[in-house]
């Protein structure tokens, strides 16, 4: 009976010892969550706090339910900005626009940014949009010139209220020296991809109630003419569907889209893991960790990096989005529509693919004679051009040889099976494309249908790359 006794004592120990550990456990995640949600403040213990959450590799799978919890996060920290030029927007914008700046060793951009900002801009544009810089440099003096200079050459547009210039003092920065070399990447530049998520997560900070929407550029960009017209169109475009991120640049942290009340959550999430790895691949986990699996990019893109030396130790850098196009350009409208075909789908390329400027397709098996893929508007619309096109560079073969394109009024049926009784063939593809302007004067009647018919059966697979449709105004009936 003796060494069952023991035995016995032995286990009572080690419950008693993992009962006590899980209560400290316990414990910790309190003091986190209660410093974050009721205080919010970046102070010694939260500094600490972040260095020990970042020791362990960020894994998307095992962080997605405490992530869960930390979405809660709606309060700001509390820091104190240095306002360096410009003072606190009097109205909420549609638009923010961040940009972090730091001293280069090679070359310097930012005013270039800023002028390519406002000048791609219409008058109408600017009222919408706020630009706030943070420079990010310790370095006092070189903040001072930086502010002259942006004070000199973009005065009318710090007294319009639409730039400001914030700095955040170095005290308020966790500690970035000795971190983790993840990748094997060398200690300066560990501490300078860690200092960047930090000052990125205070940037984001400062801009969460400026707006209804963010997009962040880096300080060497270049812009497309009117972009917040083709900002707000996708946005339009996108409405009642669910995304965290909308990217306009393929390029690292250029042109990423987000609402303005996902921002104190990023900024936390950057401040958790800002020693794990750069900013660009945090984004990715963050949007995954908020249920959006794929990437939604947009093509062409606003937005084009321009610099050649990096911020990193002067280091040459370049990189080019060849996506990009300076020149104005018109993103189509796609009003709400339900799609349907009766071509057989290859997998998962089915027909809403084809109906949006995202990089997708439709892509269906050898169509025949009669086939065809439809598009029925939820109202009644008046379209201006119609564009169709099909194949991709990788399978040039895989397009429409014969068919036409249609539009139809009247429409019947329930709300799953509507269809037009009748249709206007506004004419025949050509080498798998399609094209049309001018519709509203060619076509007297509220558009209440579209469709894409095979005219003749082909032994090729059907790739329907893009469909696009601009309107010129919606029809009250």
């Amino acid at each position: 009976m003796r060494p069952s006794l023991k035995y016995l004592d032995k286990m009572r120990c080690l419950r008693k010892r993992s009962a006590v550990s899980f209560l400290g456990l316990l414990v910790v995640c309190l003091l986190f969550m209660n410093l974050y949600i009721e205080d919010g403040y970046v102070l010694e213990g939260d500094k600490q706090l972040i260095r020990e959450t970042a020791t362990h590799p960020l894994n998307p799978e095992r962080y997605v339910h405490t992530f869960k919890d930390l979405s809660n996060f709606s309060g700001s920290i509390n820091i104190s900005y240095r306002y360096l030029a410009g003072t606190p927007l009097p109205r909420k914008r549609y638009l923010t626009i961040g940009l972090s700046s730091v001293k280069r060793k090679k070359g310097n951009y930012l005013l270039e940014t800023i002028k390519s900002i406002f000048e791609q801009s219409s008058y109408e544009e600017l009222k919408e949009i706020a630009v706030v810089v943070q420079l990010a440099d310790f370095d006092s003096a070189w903040c001072d010139g930086m502010v002259q200079d942006i004070s000199q050459k973009f005065a009318h547009h710090i007294i319009a209220g639409r730039l400001i210039v914030i700095h955040v003092p170095e005290e308020y920065y966790p500690v970035l020296d000795g971190l983790k070399r993840n990748y094997n990447d060398p200690e300066d530049r560990v501490k300078f991809r860690s200092k960047q998520n930090v000052d990125y997560a205070f940037l984001l900070n400062f801009c969460a109630n400026l707006s209804d929407y963010y997009v962040m550029l880096e300080d060497d960009v270049r812009c497309s003419k009117n972009f917040l017209t083709a900002v707000k169109k996708v946005i339009t475009s996108r409405e009642g569907s669910y995304w965290v991120t909308l990217e306009f640049s393929k390029l690292g942290y250029i042109g990423k889209l987000y609402h303005s009340h996902d921002l104190p959550r990023l900024a936390h999430f950057l401040l958790m893991f800002y020693q794990e790895m750069p900013c660009d691949w945090l984004l990715i986990h963050f949007r995954g960790l908020l249920a959006q699996k794929e990437v939604i990019r947009f093509k062409p893109s606003l937005f084009q990096h321009m610099g050649y030396y990096s911020s990193y130790k002067g280091a040459e850098n370049k990189l080019k989005d060849d996506d990009f196009e300076e020149e104005s350009f018109d993103i189509p409208d796609n009003p709400p529509a339900n799609l349907h075909t009766n071509m057989n789908v290859f997998e998962n390329y089915e027909a809403s693919k084809a109906y949006s400027s995202i990089d997708e397709y439709f892509w269906g098996k050898a169509p025949s004679t009669g086939d065809f893929y439809g598009i029925v508007f939820e109202k009644p619309i008046k379209i201006s051009k119609i564009k169709v096109v099909t194949g991709t560079e990788d399978r040039q073969n895989d397009i429409l040889h014969h068919g036409a394109l249609e539009v139809g009024e009247k429409i019947v049926g329930s709300k799953k099976g509507r269809q037009c009784t009748t249709y206007l063939r506004l004419g025949e593809f050509k080498n798998g494309n399609f094209e049309i302007t001018d519709v509203e004067h060619k076509v007297l009647f509220d558009i209440n249908c579209m469709r894409i018919l095979v005219t003749k059966s082909q032994k090729e697979w059907l790739i329907i790359r893009s469909i696009s449709v601009w309107t010129s105004q919606t029809s009250n009936q």
